[in-house]
This record gives C-alpha cells, structure tokens and sequence, in this order.
C-alpha cells in the first residue's frame, strides 16, 4: 500500500519508553507497536532524520533501533525504501486468515467458532415451516432476493431501527459471509483496495482477498475507533471499500457510539467509498443498553449485511443485505453470478422465528451473560497476568496476554484438547501476537474447564522457553 508513518505520528504511538539504554526502549516500543499491528507490516518507518527530530533522541539512538528491530524480524531494509516494518515467522499460525469450525465428537473444546446452539422452539419453527413448503413446491423454488414475506419482516426490523427501508431493497443471502461475497464483487474489481478494521473477523479477511482486493488496517480495539485515523486511512490509501463493524466488533466488542457513527459517515461521504456495514452482532447487547442508530443511516449509499446466526442458530444459513437503489442492480448481478438464492426452506423458518424474536432474544442474551461471566472470572483466576476486558455485547473476550505468543500457546493448547483461534488470524496486514479471542458461546462448565486447559498450555509455552523463540531477546 506504500503507507508511511511520519516522525511525529510515530512519537504519539509511542508515547513514553524506557531510556535506559534509550534505543532498546525505542525498539522495544516500536517492536510491540508492530506486533500489535497499529504499525502495519509494510509501512515505511520515519527515517532517522525525522524520528530523532520528534523524539528528541539522537541520531545514534534511532540507528541502534533500527538495527535491533531488523535483528529481530521486525523491520527490514529496503533499497530506495528506507526502514520498513516487517514480522518474523511465527510457529502455530496458519497465516490464511480461515476459521473451521470443528464438526464435533471427541474431548476436544472447540473456541475457534463463536456460535451458539439452537434455542428452544427451533424443532417447532422448522415444523411449521414443513407444513408451510406445499405453498412453493408448484414453483421452480428459486428466489433470487428471497421470499416477499420475510423481505417484507426484514424491512421493517430496519425501519423500527431508524433505517426506513423498502422490502425491495432486501436480498436474502446463505449467511452473512455470503453476503459479503456477493457485495465485494459488486463494488470491487481485483486490485482494488479495502479497508477493514484491525483486529476483524478472519473469514472475512479470506473473503476480500480470495476477491482479489488489496487489504488495508485501521486500528480498533477494546475501547473503540479512533474516527481521526479513518479518515487520515481513507484519504492515503483511498479504498474503494471500507468493511466495518460498528456493533460490537469482532473480535473486540466495542460498539461506535452516535457521535462517532456521524463523524465516520461524514469521512465516507467525502471519499466516497463504498461502505459494507456488517451487523451480524447487533442484536447481542448484553447488559439492556440502547443501540445506536444504523451506521447505514449516516451513510446513505452504504451496503449492511445481517445474518441469522448470531441470533438464533448457524446451521440456520441465512443472512441478507440491505441495499440502496443505487446499488441494486450491480448487487443483483453479482447474486446471479454466485447463487440463484437462499433455501426456501430455512428462509420459512426464519420466518417462524421472527414472530417470536423478543422471546428468544432474551433467553440468548441471558445464556450468553452466564456464559460470560464464567469465562471472565476463571481467567482472571486462573490467568491473572492477562488482560480481559469483560465485553457488553457480542460472543467473545479479547484478551491481551503478556507476552506475544498466541500463535503458540495456540499449537501448544491443542495438545491439551482446547482448540484455539490465535490473534494473528484477526490480523488484516499482519501482527496481535499479543491477543487471543475466546468465544464465550459454550455452556458455563465447559468455559471454566476450558481455561484449566489453556492455563497447563500457558505454563508449558513460557515453561519452553517459546515467548520469543528461536529470537534474540531485547536486552542491555
């Protein structure tokens, strides 16, 4: 993306470092800030020049760095380039940004999928839904942008949410991923830059890329967005998409307030960039918060994408897009081009379900607040060195660890029958060495035996010796 990062920039990421000796506190910081992914791999470091200029050091201080950095994996040296910001290989991360959910059986405790099992009365909606299907069976079955009927009820959920909405502006997708799919080919053309919040949802990360788009970071973490930085991000790398999470980001949890959502949608509107909103968590606020309006709604050429799954059930399969009428056409192309439509089916149980959405709703974010508040207080517990931010919505903790070893601790737990989803398969451009999601979507019991687990593979990797392994360490 030929990103750079000026002199001045750079001192406000690093704020205060050890000064003793001052290059390796220089390094160290700019080490974390790389692994972290806030410095993305490939950007251009400050040259020497700049850097000592801002932060007051000397020439010599920032030269040291640079070389301890390189030393380490973490810059490199570039002909005409300058210092560039790199990573070294880490042991245990795939690197293809897909999560598989494991199909089930064994002893194994699966935290790589943050889904939740079916709720009560989904036997009864889909044997409604039986009854229902002699109605369709006269017809081809195909319905490209879905049954009228639930277009109709979708609708209307985003009218009730402060997005008037038309049902001929809903198209029903198989999950939101697909969703995703089908509105990337829509606005996007290979070579075409996206940007996307760092840390995101992997699958989706795989999804653009397999588009043939160029992926481009912009920070988010447990306490939010910083709108400043996205709009410095949309006017040097101009996207052509930008793909956000504004409710309850995944992996984080954070939600944008309204006054953020306004201020993003400002930026959008002068890049003109198309906008892909998910909301596939939007309706798992947990502690009986007001949501803000739709980010849709400040953003008025904006694509949303919606799924059932978080909601109600994954092996549901159904998502749908909201989408403007200047959009329609392009994104009805790219439909046709992928699928004929959603399962006739499942769209008719989703259908059932709806007219008892407030029912079950409340009983999914009770089971989830039980749910997390068990694994919250077994990790602060059992692992009381790391950081967890106890999340007001969404289905996971993104915990910070204190040493930057997720890829790992995760190859190491898996011997331990804990199967995780390290913090560099959320990592667009690379880095979150230091974090781990840990979906809270399991019952209670199996959470806590779940951290017993994960604490033995967090003593045997700092045990082994593998916090920084095969590296040289930052010493004096």
């Amino acid at each position: 993306m030929n990103r750079t990062l000026s002199g001045p920039r750079a001192a406000t990421l690093l704020g205060d470092f050890p000064t003793s000796p001052a290059y390796q506190g220089l390094a160290q910081g700019l080490r974390r800030l790389i692994a972290d992914g806030r410095i993305p791999v490939g950007t251009r470091l400050p040259s020497e020049r700049d850097l000592t200029a801002a932060l007051g050091v000397s020439r010599t201080t920032v030269t040291r760095a640079y070389q301890l950095l390189g030393e380490v994996g973490y810059a490199s040296a570039r002909q005409g380039s300058g210092t560039v910001a790199a990573l070294p290989v880490a042991r245990g991360h795939r690197g293809d940004h897909l999560l598989t959910p494991a199909e089930g059986g064994g002893d194994d405790l699966d935290l790589t999928c943050a889904a939740t099992v079916a709720p009560a009365g989904m036997s009864a909606a889909y044997e409604a839904a039986v009854a229902e299907l002699p109605a369709y069976l006269g017809g081809n079955g195909y319905f490209p942008s879905g049954l009228p009927a639930l277009r109709e009820a979708l609708a209307a959920r985003f009218a009730a949410r402060g997005l008037p909405t038309s049902p001929s502006q809903i198209i029903v997708t198989a999950g939101a991923l697909a969703g995703l799919a089908i509105a990337a080919r829509a606005v996007t053309a290979t070579g075409d830059r996206v940007l996307m919040e760092n840390p995101t949802y992997p699958n989706a990360i795989a999804t653009l890329q397999h588009a043939g788009c160029r992926i481009a970071g912009v920070d988010v973490d447990v306490h939010g967005w910083d709108t400043d930085s996205i709009a410095a991000a949309l006017r040097q790398v101009a996207p052509r998409a930008v793909y956000l999470i504004p409710d309850f980001q995944h992996p984080t949890g954070a939600l944008l307030p309204s006054e953020q959502r306004a201020e993003l949608g400002a930026a959008l509107r002068t890049s003109r960039t198309a906008a892909l909103i998910d909301e596939s968590m939007v309706d798992v606020p947990l502690e009986g918060q007001t949501m803000p309006p739709p980010l849709g709604s400040f953003v008025a050429d904006s694509i949303t994408l919606g799924s059932a799954s978080k909601s109600f059930w994954g092996g549901l399969r159904i998502g749908w897009l909201r989408v403007p009428d200047s959009r329609s056409a392009a994104v009805i192309a790219a439909r046709l081009s992928l699928d004929l439509g959603a399962p006739v089916l499942e769209q008719l149980v989703l259908l059932q379900l709806l007219a008892s959405e407030s029912e079950i709703m409340s009983w999914r974010r009770a089971q989830l607040r039980a749910s997390r508040d068990a694994l919250v207080a077994a990790l602060q517990a059992e692992l009381p060195s790391w950081t967890v931010p106890p999340p007001r919505g969404g289905l996971a903790v993104w915990a910070e660890l204190p040493e930057p070893v997720s890829s790992t601790l995760t190859a190491v737990a898996e011997r331990y029958g804990l199967l995780l989803a390290s913090g560099p398969s959320f990592a667009p451009e690379g880095g979150l060495e230091r974090y781990l999601r840990l979906p809270y979507t399991l019952p209670p019991a199996s959470l806590v035996q779940a951290v017993s687990r994960l604490r033995l593979a967090w003593d045997e990797t700092l045990a082994n010796g593998t916090a920084h392994p095969g590296r040289r360490t930052f010493v004096a």
